[in-house]
């Protein structure tokens, strides 16, 4: 179910029940909440983990480390699946039309670029929204668009938020169509906010 229209503008923060990072947590209660990198970072560094690397890496490390588990603290070595990954994915050639779908893991390239500045103007750029939007996948290129008209000039969510973030998106306001941009950060806000097991599907 799409997630709906959510009011509160409140911060993550300011959220009863989120507890505090500390060492004696279980791995579970980690996972349920939602931390920014600015809070993981010095909370790996204290449980000696490396704090370096995607957020995603961060969060697998500090895991392990809070059940116990040996976990390898190289974020090199734990990214070399999604290279691999990018590599094998097609990626869309020209004709481009609006009904043109876009495959899971598809690049900002020229082609695409191109076909955007067409469509939207010399003012299209690919930002942080739409790389993610692009490698999500499974939309057109129609779609697309009209995710650029309705993110250009919001706030970019943290990096490995980002694909998360565009699903939810999308999912907003195809189930809010008049729904301003601001209305959908709120939402997104009050829906991580919540523990994991408890967010809208």
């Amino acid at each position: 179910m799409p997630p709906g229209n959510h009011s509160s503008g409140g911060t993550i923060d300011a959220v009863a029940g989120r507890p505090e990072l500390d060492e004696a947590m279980t791995e579970h209660e980690f996972r349920r909440w939602y931390y920014t990198m600015a809070e993981v970072q010095p909370f790996a560094r204290r449980l000696g983990v490396s704090a370096a690397g995607p957020k995603a890496d961060l969060v697998e490390r500090l895991g392990a480390r809070l059940a116990g588990r040996v976990h390898s603290s190289s974020p090199r070595r734990a990214a070399a699946p999604a290279a691999t990954r990018r590599a094998a994915s097609a990626q869309l050639e020209g004709p481009l039309t609006l009904e043109t779908l876009i495959p899971v893991g598809q690049r900002s390239t020229q082609a695409l670029r191109e076909f955007f500045t067409e469509y939207v103007g010399p003012g299209f750029r690919f930002n942080g929204h739409m790389r993610a939007f692009l490698l999500a996948g499974e939309a057109t290129l129609g779609d697309a668009i009209t995710h650029w008209h309705q993110t250009v000039g919001t706030e970019l969510p943290p990096q490995s938020a980002s694909l998360e973030f565009n699903r939810f998106t999308k999912a907003w306001h195809a189930a809010n169509p008049t729904g301003t941009a601001a209305e959908c950060r709120r939402a997104w806000a009050a829906h991580r906010a919540l523990p994991s097991d408890e967010r809208p599907a």
